[in-house]
């Protein structure tokens, strides 16, 4: 990029920048309000078990998050992570597993099969990443996909089984407590300080902004675009299948649904916390925050004994509310 190219951008980026930290800070407010009123209506909320809980049951979606993060802002989607939570763990359980429980009976290293885990995320990801960078497929029709493609897998590997039973070491870094906290929860917070780190300082985390904000313009400004977005699409399945082994060490098992409907919430909380479905714009920072507000309305609705559909219609209405006040502040815009 040259000089007076940059000299121009600096003002540009100097707003964008402050934009998008007002926008991961204006979701504090409404999750201050939210405490209260927890705090208000039970008195469990406050307690740190409870807490906890949140953060526990957060993380994985997190994850989710964080990976459909970097896809958006890099101008994509990816609608698939959710059925690579589900089959990547599924399939190293599947290894680990004796026959009669619906395994494979091969009974494989528990570590070897959490590495064919990563490599199997790695490898969809690296999957969807050639059929919509190198072959310019429409990212929404091969995501959708894979998506029902994966789920169907996951589905006939065990005929619809749930793998229970599963070796300690498989289901450690879901159940384990560092420190007297879930380590799920350590897992979450160290890749989303590295990823805010990486997207703040890092070449590619800028490369990421300008391919999602105009792939021409950054194409002449001599980054990578192609290589640039297979890497992101490849990491952002890494995270789910991260995500799918920490649950399935949560619940002790790999279940025929697992994942199910996550893709939903994961889309909810990155349009919370700011980041744009048009690509290039957007913190990480907003997303956990988004990710946050919506552990804690799960956890006061399930405290109050609200049916979980109420939850979805809930989750549904804030994605609207976040999308007007978008709008209103003028920092977002659809295409038609």
């Amino acid at each position: 990029m040259s000089e007076s190219t940059m000299a121009a951008a600096g003002p540009n980026q100097f707003l964008k920048s402050l934009r998008l930290r007002l926008t991961a800070f204006a979701i504090v407010p409404a999750i201050g309000l939210l405490i209260i009123i927890g705090a208000t209506t039970n008195e469990a909320f406050l307690l740190p078990a409870n807490w906890l809980t949140i953060l526990q049951q957060s993380s994985i979606l997190a994850l989710l998050v964080l990976a459909e993060s970097l896809v958006l802002i890099s101008g994509k989607f990816d609608l698939s992570l959710e059925s690579t939570v589900g089959l990547a763990p599924m399939i190293g359980g599947w290894l680990v597993s004796a026959a009669a429980i619906g395994g494979s009976g091969l009974t494989l290293n528990p570590c070897l099969a959490i590495t064919v885990t990563f490599l199997i995320g790695m490898a969809i990801g690296a999957f969807n990443g050639l059929l919509i960078v190198r072959l310019k497929l429409n990212a929404f029709i091969v995501t959708l996909s894979m998506l029902i493609l994966l789920r169907g897998i996951t589905l006939g590997l065990t005929s619809g089984k749930t793998l229970y039973d599963l070796p300690p070491e498989f289901t450690y870094l879901g159940s384990a407590v560092w420190l007297k906290v879930p380590a799920s929860i350590w897992i979450c917070a160290i890749l989303f300080g590295l990823g805010w780190c990486f997207m703040r300082y890092h070449r590619y985390g800028r490369a990421l902004y300008a391919i999602g904000g105009n792939a021409e313009a950054a194409r002449a400004a001599g980054i990578r675009v192609e290589r640039v977005s297979f890497v992101v699409f490849v990491l952002a399945s890494l995270l789910a299948s991260l995500a799918g082994i920490l649950l399935s060490g949560r619940l002790g098992a790999v279940t025929a649904q697992q994942g199910s409907n996550l893709i939903f919430t994961t889309f909810a909380a990155a349009v919370i916390g700011g980041i744009s479905l048009n690509g290039g714009k957007g913190s990480l920072a907003g997303a956990l925050a988004g990710v946050l507000l919506l552990g804690i309305v799960t956890n006061i609705l399930t405290l109050s004994q609200i049916a979980s559909f109420w939850i979805d219609a809930t989750f549904g209405a804030i994605i609207l509310i976040a999308q007007v006040f978008a709008r209103m502040a003028g920092g977002e815009r659809s295409q038609d």
